[in-house]
C-alpha cells in the first residue's frame, strides 16, 4: 500500500503537517511505501516525523533543497526507519545522531593528515639537500679554482689563478679589479685552504625573515573570521623585557615594586545547575576553594580570619573541608585558619589551597538565575519568549544566554530584548546578553520569531556568567601573624563562574 503525504498544508488530510507555505511545497509529497499487514496509525505517525524531518535539512521545500540535501536526508531516514521499522526517535535525537562523530571518519582524516604531514616534511628534506649541494659544488669549484696553479707560486702569474677564475664569472659577480675586492689567499704549498668564512659562501647574499612587509597570517585568519560574522577580539601582546622590574620580583618570589600586600588569597566558586524546561530545579552543586601565597617570608607564620557564614548560607548546607596541616578544631570554633604546628610557617612562593566547601541545595528558590522559555507556533511562525529572574543578591558579569534555532537560516526577527542579542549563522543560535545584572535589572526578557519548528528544538539552553561575590556568602576577614596578632596587609581575589548551566 502506497501511503502518500503532502510536505505542507493538505486540506482533509489527517497528517497534515503545518509550517511550510503552499508555493513552496506544491508538488511536493513524501511517499511511505508499507505492505497490506502494517499499522496505517504507526505509519502516519512515521509520515509526520519524516515530514519534520525534511524542511529541517532543506530549509525551502523545493526539488532543487531536496536534490541538495539528499544525503543527509537519507541519513536522516536511516535514523527514523530501521530495518523497514520505524525507531522510537523524536526529531531532536535525530538531528543529534546524525551529527554525532564518527570513529572511522576521525581515524581516516587522521591517517590522511599524517600523509600530507609526512609529506610536507618529506618536502622539506629534499629542499635542504638541494639547497646543501649547491652549496658543496659552489665551494668544490672554488677550491677547485684556488689550487689551479699548479706548484707554481702564490704570485698572479702565468701559471696562478686570476681573479675572475676564483669569483666566477658565471656567477655574475665583478673581479677585484672592478670593484677593489681583495682577492683570497692562494695556496702556499703547504696544503693551506682559505676558511668558509672568506670563501664564496661568505660572500652570498643573506636572506631571512623580514618582518613588517605584508600582512601576517593570523591577521588574514582574524578578517576571515570576522567576514563570516563570527566575534574576535584581537589582544595586543604585552611586551616586557626580561631584566624588568616585576619579572625580576616574580622571579625572586616577592611582592612586584609598588605592591604592599605580601599575602595574596584566592576564593572561587564553579557552580553547576540543571533546569527542567518548566523552571523546575532538576540539580544544582556550588564548590569552592581558597588558595593562599606567601610573597614575603616574615609574614610566612600567619592565621586567615574568615567572615562567618549567614544564617540564609547555613541553612542551605555547606560543607567545609580543611587542608590536612590546618587546625580542623580552632576553623570549627573560631573561623580562623592556621597550621597546627604553630612554630610552622607557610610555604613562600608556591599557592597552597587550605580550605573547600560544597553546597547542594534542593529548594527552587536557592538558584541564583531562574530561566522560563515559552515557545508557541503559529502558522509558518514559531513565537519564542525567554525571560531570566535573579532573584539573589549576586551580581552577575557577562550573562550570556545561548538559544538553538536550527530551524533558522537566516537572522530571526526580534520583536523585543532586554540586553545585546547576536545571531550565529553557523552554530545556528541566538546569543541573548546583557552586561550587568543588578538591583535595577533583576528580571528581563526577549522575544524573537523563527520558521515554524518543534518546540523541543530550541533546547539545551545555555547559561553563562560570573560575579565577583561567592554563592555561599565565603570571605575573609582578615590576615593575622601567629606570634603577636599583629594585622598583615594582603590582597583577595574573588570570583564565581558557571560550569554546566543549563535549561533542557
Amino acid at each position: 500500500m502506497d501511503q502518500p503525504y503532502r510536505l505542507g498544508p493538505w486540506h482533509g488530510s489527517p497528517g497534515a503537517v503545518g509550517g511550510l507555505t503552499p508555493a513552496a511545497a506544491q508538488g511536493m509529497f513524501l511517499l511511505l511505501v508499507t505492505n497490506k499487514q502494517s499499522n496505517i496509525l504507526e505509519d502516519l505517525d512515521t509520515l509526520r516525523l519524516l515530514a519534520k524531518v525534511v524542511p529541517e535539512y532543506c530549509g525551502v521545500v523545493d526539488e532543487d533543497a531536496v536534490c541538495r540535501a539528499a544525503f543527509d536526508l537519507i541519513f536522516a531516514f536511516d535514523e527514523v526507519i530501521s530495518l523497514g521499522h520505524k525507531e522510537n526517535v523524536t526529531l531532536v535525537q535525530v538531528r543529534t545522531y546524525t551529527e554525532m562523530e564518527s570513529h572511522e571518519e576521525k581515524l581516516h582524516k587522521m591517517i590522511i593528515q599524517s600523509k600530507i604531514n609526512d609529506t610536507k616534511d618529506l618536502m622539506k628534506r629534499k629542499a635542504m639537500e638541494i639547497d646543501k649541494s649547491k652549496v658543496e659544488r659552489k665551494l668544490e669549484r672554488g677550491m677547485s679554482a684556488m689550487g689551479g696553479g699548479g706548484g707554481g707560486g702564490g704570485g698572479f702569474g702565468g701559471a696562478g689563478v686570476s681573479s675572475s677564475t676564483y669569483f666566477g664569472e658565471d656567477d655574475g659577480r665583478p673581479g677585484p679589479g672592478s670593484m677593489g675586492v681583495r682577492p683570497p689567499p692562494m695556496d702556499d704549498g703547504f696544503g693551506a685552504r682559505p676558511s668558509k668564512a672568506e670563501g664564496p659562501v661568505a660572500a652570498a647574499p643573506k636572506k631571512g625573515l623580514v618582518l613588517g612587509k605584508g600582512p601576517s597570517k593570523t591577521a588574514a585568519f582574524i578578517d576571515q573570521l570576522r567576514a563570516e560574522g563570527d566575534v574576535v577580539e584581537a589582544e595586543a601582546p604585552v611586551r616586557r623585557p626580561a631584566g624588568s622590574a616585576p619579572a625580576a620580583a616574580a622571579a625572586a618570589g616577592r611582592p612586584a615594586p609598588g605592591s604592599a600586600e605580601s599575602v595574596e588569597l584566592v576564593v572561587e566558586e564553579k557552580l553547576s545547575c540543571r533546569l527542567r524546561k518548566d523552571g523546575a530545579l532538576e540539580s544544582l552543586e556550588v564548590q569552592g576553594t581558597m588558595g593562599l601565597e606567601i610573597h614575603n617570608e616574615e609574614d610566612a607564620l600567619c592565621r586567615v580570619a574568615v567572615v562567618p557564614l549567614s544564617a540564609a548560607a547555613a541553612a542551605r548546607g555547606v560543607q567545609f573541608k580543611t587542608h590536612p596541616n590546618i587546625d580542623k578544631a580552632l576553623h570549627a570554633a573560631s573561623n580562623v585558619l592556621g597550621l597546627k604546628d604553630a612554630s610552622r610557617p607557610f610555604p613562600t612562593g608556591s599557592s597552597l589551597g587550605i580550605l573547600k566547601w560544597r553546597c547542594a541545595p534542593k529548594e527552587e528558590g536557592a538558584v541564583p538565575l531562574m530561566l522560563n522559555c515559552w515557545p508557541s507556533v503559529s502558522g509558518a511562525q514559531s513565537f519564542v519568549s525567554i525571560e531570566y529572574e535573579a532573584p539573589g543578591p549576586l551580581e552577575l558579569h557577562g550573562l550570556r544566554i545561548t538559544i538553538p534555532v536550527p530551524a533558522a537560516r537566516e537572522p530571526p526577527s526580534v520583536t523585543s530584548c532586554d540586553g545585546d542579542f547576536r545571531f550565529d549563522p553557523r552554530a545556528r543560535t541566538m546569543t541573548w546578553s546583557i552586561d550587568l545584572v543588578d538591583a535595577s535589572n533583576r528580571a528581563g526578557s526577549m522575544e524573537f520569531v523563527v520558521p515554524a519548528a518543534d518546540a523541543d528544538a530550541i533546547f539545551p539552553i545555555d547559561v553563562a556568567f560570573t560575579s565577583k561575590g561567592t554563592y555561599c556568602g565565603v570571605a575573609v576577614a582578615g590576615v593575622q601573624r601567629t606570634a603577636d596578632g599583629a594585622p598583615v596587609k594582603y590582597t583577595c581575589i574573588t570570583r564565581l563562574a558557571t560550569d554546566g548551566y543549563t535549561v533542557a
